[in-house]
């Protein structure tokens, strides 16, 4: 479905998950983004998670002028495609770092197994992550 009267469907959740997946991989087994994700604070962390929700919106809408975000079904009055790309976005990394156990590689001699401190090192590693997910999980959006 093409143009104006395109409908957000299951077929552009599973394109927005290819390429989620497809561009997160390389983060998620990178030592310097788990390092890096350990001296962040949690200002920069909601730095990262303004830019993945601006790096989304703009890729969906902005450059590309066949979506009107007024135009797609809303939840909770936002586009139901955003929703949904930001959601694989986070949820992509998140998989992966756990399915390839890299807070376990990453973390365990600095901060100990399962402590509050290496979950929240984790979600900082995702959210950079998502940073790259979100461009990739956009485009297959609005390619395929």
């Amino acid at each position: 479905m093409v143009g104006r009267t395109r409908r957000f469907a299951v077929a552009d959740t599973a394109q927005q998950i290819v390429g989620g997946f497809l561009l997160a991989g390389p983060f998620v087994v990178t030592e310097e983004v788990w390092v890096l994700a350990g001296s962040m604070e949690w200002y920069q962390a909601l730095a990262t998670v303004v830019i993945v929700f601006a790096i989304g919106y703009g890729a969906l809408y902005k450059a590309d002028d066949d979506r009107d975000p007024d135009r797609e079904t809303e939840v909770a009055g936002v586009p139901l495609r955003f929703v949904s790309l930001v959601a694989v976005s986070y949820f992509s990394v998140l998989v992966l770092a756990l399915a390839f156990d890299a807070p376990a590689t990453f973390l365990a001699g600095e901060y100990g197994d399962g402590t509050a401190a290496q979950m929240f090192v984790t979600l900082k590693a995702v959210s950079v992550g998502a940073v790259f997910s979100v461009v990739g999980a956009a485009t297959a959006d609005s390619v395929f």
